[in-house]
């Protein structure tokens, strides 16, 4: 599933867990389930509301049995306390990833809330110029913090989320209090958590964006980033409330949620490509060779040929072209640029399209040979891996082995089907 995310109002962790509530209503008892597994002592619920212009949810957090005065607010920093700075414990940030890691959570949860976590402790080590296990959190800002995480966690793994995009966020003005005096808007951790963002100035004041909702937009960009441009068709929408009251707009976040073109049976799967290109030719043959070899083995790189080509003066040159993951464009560039000696490239998305695949790894006298099925409109062919046979002591031998394996794994297929 793709999302986009528009910051009318801003963007904090209770804020993406009411919006994607909002628009998915019957996972909410998963959600609720996840918190309870890594905070038993904290209640959770996602409540209906309307601020006079639209209505959506707003996701509210509190500890069993506590009073109003610790209910969860989320109007600012979750990694300070800033209404009672000097009245309640700290946590590091060890022992929070320490409990995330002991909390029957599923797999896919765990690791997007640590994900998530991770961000938010590095930025504030950064800011306070400590290593990142030395972080701490109050204790309110550590389990209303934790909460909106195993939250956005959930959401992320259950709508198995492949891509988001975000508006341009609002960076809001003002000071906040905190345990370290007074700090401007935004928070130093969240300006670090936002680079390389878009944002805008509304003229609105307040915090707009709390290091929380940052941490959760730089996991989505490291995990889901943007995908390219393409006909998709939306599935759902939602709008997750803050609490705080904004002059002359909307406090929310809305979310728009796309579903992803099923695979239909047996037909060719189309999918966006990244194309890369450029020549070489002042780097040896042998470097080029295991360069290349490295590029191949890139995960976000799918294949790399070569070719010589004629240059200025009639020198020789290689032209190498890279097949890439069109939503990792840029690590595949990178690693180009690393890989080779060439100083510039040309690169652009296609639309592209592939049959069904899987690879079998099948035995055929006493030796594994991995061999590939492919659907096609007409039937199912094999192709086995040639390395796999390169142990046969003659090209017969080498021949009458890929065909056995072939044939053994079109008999499988056909069994399993």
């Amino acid at each position: 599933m793709q999302i986009h995310l528009d910051a009318l109002g801003g963007v904090a962790g209770d804020m993406f867990a009411a919006s994607l509530l909002d628009a998915f209503p019957e996972l909410e008892a998963g959600v609720l389930a996840s918190i309870r597994m890594a905070l038993p002592e904290v209640s959770c619920e996602c409540i209906r509301h309307n601020d006079g212009i639209l209505a959506g949810r707003r996701f509210v957090v509190a500890r069993s049995g506590a009073s109003d005065r610790t209910a969860h607010h989320h109007e600012h920093d979750h990694a300070h306390d800033h209404d009672h700075p000097n009245t309640h414990t700290h946590r590091h940030w060890s022992q929070i990833r320490g409990e995330l890691e002991r909390a029957p959570l599923a797999t896919a949860v765990r690791d997007h809330a640590i994900g998530i976590f991770t961000h938010l402790a590095q930025a504030e080590a950064r800011v306070h110029g400590i290593a990142v296990d030395a972080v701490e959190f109050h204790e309110v800002g550590a389990w209303d913090s934790i909460a909106d995480i195993v939250a956005a966690a959930h959401l992320i793994a259950h709508l198995e989320i492949t891509a988001a995009s975000v508006s341009a966020l609002p960076l809001g003005s003002g000071r906040v209090r905190t345990q370290h005096g007074p700090l401007p808007v935004p928070a130093p951790a969240t300006t670090l958590l936002l680079e390389g963002f878009t944002t805008l100035d509304d003229g609105i004041p307040g915090e707009r964006v709390t290091p929380t909702g940052a941490a959760i937009l730089r996991h989505l960009r490291d995990c889901a980033p943007p995908a390219p441009a393409s006909p998709r068709t939306l599935a759902a929408t939602g709008i997750g409330f803050g609490t705080k009251t904004l002059p002359g707009i909307a406090n929310c976040l809305r979310v728009l949620a796309y579903a992803e073109a099923p695979a239909t049976g047996k037909q060719s799967e189309h999918r966006e490509l990244g194309i890369i290109e450029f020549e070489v030719d002042d780097q040896s043959a042998e470097e080029l060779s295991m360069g290349l070899d490295r590029l191949r083995t890139h995960p976000d790189i799918f294949d790399v040929v070569q070719m010589p080509v004629f240059g200025k003066k009639g020198r020789m040159m290689t032209h190498v072209r890279a097949l890439a993951r069109a939503s990792a464009l840029e690590s595949a560039i990178a690693a180009c640029f690393t890989e080779t000696t060439t100083i510039g490239l040309r690169h652009h998305v296609v639309s592209g399209a592939a049959l069904p695949r899987r690879s079998l790894t099948v035995t055929v006298e006493g030796r594994p040979v991995r061999v590939k099925v492919v659907e096609r409109p007409g039937g199912a062919t094999a192709k086995a891996e040639s390395d796999d046979a390169l142990a046969g002591e003659s090209h017969a031998a080498r021949a009458s082995l890929r065909r056995a394996a072939e044939q053994l794994a079109l008999r499988t297929q056909e069994d399993e089907a």
